[in-house]
């Protein structure tokens, strides 16, 4: 019973981090706009993500623009993207397969599968952890190296935005 009840907790966290790895992909914060030097009082803020940049004004417009060329993005955009989408893809094969392995199903029941299958979503739902967590901690490096840049202009300084921790407490559930 107690196996039971761990296995039920490890699968509703991972798929908790499932859920948030989708949020943190989808959501335009990867970086938001530094207010740093005499850029102090400005009426718009600019964020980034993985598949859009957004400007919100402070007369409570948000307007998004979506990236439209694949082959002008920056290679790192490019890998982030490509990285946050198969620890999706991952941890959704991960909760397929553990759902089959789990002792509360009756899947294969009394077969040796059913073990194989379990530690296979375990293993998937780590490396989904681990995808979403090179891409997150990538970004993050990124964004702090381009803010201490000296020869970068003050108003085009961008912080680390909500969804890289989103990311990052996502990849740490699973």
């Amino acid at each position: 019973m107690a196996s039971m009840a761990v296995q039920l907790l490890g699968f509703f966290l991972g798929l908790l981090g499932f859920l948030g790895t989708v949020v943190a992909t989808v959501l335009p914060h990867w970086r938001s706009m530094a207010h740093v030097g005499s850029n102090i009082i400005t009426a718009t803020a600019y964020m980034k993500g993985l598949w859009m940049e957004c400007v919100w004004h402070s007369t409570g417009i948000y307007q998004c623009e979506l990236h439209r060329s694949l082959l002008a993005l920056p290679p790192d955009l490019q890998a982030a993207r490509a990285l946050m989408v198969l620890s999706c893809i991952t941890s959704t094969l991960a909760a397929l397969v553990s759902v089959m392995g789990m002792k509360c199903t009756h899947f294969a029941n009394g077969s040796s599968v059913k073990i194989v299958l379990v530690l296979s979503g375990g293993i998937c739902f780590l490396c989904a952890g681990l995808l979403c967590l090179v891409t997150v901690s990538w970004t993050t490096n990124d964004v702090i190296l381009d803010f201490y840049d000296p020869f970068l202009h003050s108003g085009m300084k961008y912080e680390i935005g909500l969804a890289v921790y989103v990311g990052f407490a996502s990849a740490c559930l699973k």
